[in-house]
């Protein structure tokens, strides 16, 4: 294991290159399901959290009801991958709304976007609008090199909560 301030801006870096990133929430059933979304994270120097906008279908409302946890994994062509295991909620609240609605406008392409774009929000206090919020409880940052066996290192952090974790 890593020290958060060693993965995190090797995650956010590898996270921000690539962009997309495939989102997996669970249902009550247990049954995964995934979904391509445009995360942007932020890192303070001590927290890491991401920022997803996301319309708050029925189906994402009653994952996240059920289990408030997802999977973000990114993959470029060159193999390089990372993964943030988090933490979730989707919020509605208006002031968390405009803040992303913000963030994402503000940020430098290509993290940033200008949310508009997407027909269903003209703004950030539409219905259709909600924020996603991340919160890592385990990164892991593998360049395609090491995979390819060129070099390089896989990290990885895991929030302690006092259970190892096998093969971490």
């Amino acid at each position: 294991m890593h020290e958060l301030s060693q993965v995190v801006p090797a995650f956010v870096n590898m996270a921000h290159c690539i962009v997309w990133a495939s989102v997996a929430t669970v249902d009550p059933n247990g049954r995964p399901r995934s979904r391509i979304l445009h995360p942007v994270w932020h890192w303070d120097g001590t927290r890491l959290i991401g920022w997803i906008a996301t319309g708050p279908t029925p189906v994402k409302r009653a994952h996240l009801a059920a289990h408030p946890y997802v999977s973000v994994s990114y993959w470029s062509p060159t193999h390089d991958t990372c993964v943030a295991e988090c933490r979730a909620a989707l919020l509605m609240d208006d002031e968390t709304r405009v803040m992303v609605w913000n963030l994402l406008r503000d940020s430098p392409e290509p993290v940033g976007y200008d949310p508009a774009i997407v027909p269903a929000w003209p703004g950030p206090t539409a219905e259709a609008f909600a924020a996603l919020r991340l919160e890592p409880w385990r990164l892991r940052v593998f360049p395609g090199s090491v995979l390819l066996g060129q070099g390089g290192e896989v990290l990885r952090w895991r929030e302690h909560d006092g259970e190892p974790v096998p093969g971490e």
